[in-house]
């Protein structure tokens, strides 16, 4: 105790109390994370202010906006343009294809029988998802789909496909996509009850989904002449049947999110930016290239230019503008004295600053710099790092796709498939077990690719060897193919090289 202390001691108690009161409690605010990240007493800490708030007015608030700014910066800037069609391109390639896996010892079915099952399924599925009538728009087939549906989901935050059911002629199959861009999911005038409606999402008193509100066009929209927009309420699961009407793409960040954000939503000031130090730089290196000299005369008429400024160095509606070009002279005015105009670019620290910038924009997008600018100009392991990094995000990205896109789409053509009679599921319909034994399916990629293809052969070889993997899957991760179908063709062609004579019996027989 000091003797300011003793001294209140003597002559006011309780102030010398409250005083030792409010010293125990800065030592216990500033213990632990109060004497560190969460510190109040930190000149570094002292100035940052923050305020805390649910998710509906930390997220869903802003959505709109980061939406906007996502695809200006894909429609503009071209490294976030790269940055989402890479991750579309290494995520979904030419598409995710069905490869049926179904429970066929629960099926009570042999090997032999479930292979022959997943061929049959195999082909019919290809006839309605390679052609465009299973598009509701008649635009794009069903891998094409996916790799819409997956970017406008990293543009926009999220995306929604609705399931109607519309017959067409000559069509075996009357299952239909539609794919639904985010900004036509909004909260119709009338509808913004608190917690009710948010951002088009419709929830119950248990904070479940239950609709989502579809307007009949775009909100932005001029094309339609100032009509009246309607909204249409579409419940998210069948009240009879349990069907699932709408397929929500988006990635959650915090409980109770009903929208998703972008994928550059953290990165948009950056990129912002970046793009508009590159514009300049591009700009100041376009002029450098224009080295001019500007001539003065005090008779303009015997000026070797002639007569002032040329009208092809005029900037049209503007008289006193000047146009810069290749080697141009340009006369001026009495009393105007500029003589040359050659600002010095490039500038030699623009890669460099740049390189940086796009390191911090990859990491937040978990795409490895050499990914990200496709600069492959490290080491051989240092390369095999930065990819195989990628692809523990390409994959997880695709499991998404796969679970929350392709499979309830594949499962709901199965149904269609098997109500109709095309493939054979006993107990399918009426059994929920049975149906989910029939619908375990797999979905397969476009491959990683190899830095050195022998290396990742031999690894592969040794895998399968070791009983690590399985031939099956490692050609999926290496090429991209199908095991079974492989060996059938091989089987083929080497009966073929056989009968033409170009390999030897005993050779077959290896």
């Amino acid at each position: 105790m000091n003797v300011l202390d003793k001294i209140y001691t003597q002559i006011a108690p309780e102030r010398a109390l409250k005083r030792q009161l409010a010293r125990k409690k800065l030592e216990i605010f500033n213990q632990g994370y109060g004497d560190h990240g969460a510190s109040g007493r930190k000149k570094s800490l002292m100035g940052w202010l923050t305020n805390t708030g649910s998710v509906l007015e930390d997220v869903e608030t802003h959505i709109p906006t980061l939406r906007e700014r996502s695809r200006d910066l894909y429609m503009g800037a071209p490294l976030a343009t790269g940055a989402l069609k890479t991750i579309r391109t290494n995520v979904i390639g030419p598409g995710l294809k069905v490869n049926p896996q179904i429970d066929y010892e629960f099926l009570k079915m042999t090997q032999e029988e479930a292979e022959e099952w997943s061929i049959k399924t195999e082909r019919e599925f290809r006839h309605w998802s390679s052609k465009v009538h299973c598009d509701a728009q008649r635009m794009n087939n069903f891998y094409e789909l996916q790799q819409l549906a997956f970017l406008s989901w990293m543009m926009s935050g999220d995306c929604f496909a609705l399931l109607p059911v519309i017959p067409r002629k000559n069509c075996v199959y009357d299952l239909r996509i539609n794919i639904i861009e985010a900004d036509r999911v909004c909260t119709p005038p009338g509808k913004t009850e608190y917690g009710k409606v948010i951002n088009g999402v419709e929830i119950n008193e248990n904070g479940e989904v239950v609709a989502y509100h579809i307007a009949d066009k775009h909100p932005g929209s001029s094309i339609y002449n100032g009509k009246e927009n309607k909204w249409t309420k579409i419940d998210k699961f069948g009240e009879l049947s349990g069907r699932q009407n709408v397929i929500h793409l988006m990635e959650s960040e915090r409980p109770e999110q009903r929208r998703g954000v972008p994928i550059l939503s953290p990165v948009i000031e950056s990129l912002k930016q970046l793009s508009r130090y590159s514009e300049a730089e591009l700009m100041a290196a376009v002029v450098t290239g224009m080295y001019t000299i500007f001539i003065t005369s005090k008779t303009p008429e015997e000026s070797p230019m002639g007569e002032g400024i040329p009208e092809e160095d005029r900037i049209e509606g503007d008289e006193n503008s000047y146009q810069l070009g290749n080697g141009t002279m340009i006369a001026l005015a009495e009393g105007e004295d500029i003589k040359e105009a050659n600002p010095l670019r490039p500038n030699t620290a623009f890669d460099g600053f740049v390189t940086a910038v796009c390191r911090q924009i990859g990491s937040a997008l978990e795409l490895p710099y050499e990914m990200l600018l496709k600069h492959f100009t490290a080491s051989y392991s240092a390369s095999r790092a930065a990819m195989l990094e990628a692809w523990k995000m390409f994959k997880m990205r695709r499991s998404w796709m796969a679970s929350d896109f392709c499979q309830p789409i594949y499962e709901e053509w199965l149904t269609e498939a098997v109500a109709k009679g095309r493939i054979s599921a006993p107990g399918f319909l009426t059994d929920p077990l049975v149906r989910e034994a029939y619908c375990a399916a797999e979905w397969n990629g476009p491959s990683q690719g190899q830095l050195d293809p022998l290396k990742e052969v031999n690894a592969a070889a040794r895998r399968v060897q070791e009983a690590f993997s399985t031939r099956e899957r490692e050609t999926v991760e290496l090429t991209g193919g199908d095991f079974k179908k492989n060996v059938r063709q091989r089987k083929n062609e080497e009966k073929m090289m056989k009968e033409g004579g170009l390999i030897a019996d005993e050779l077959v027989g290896n």
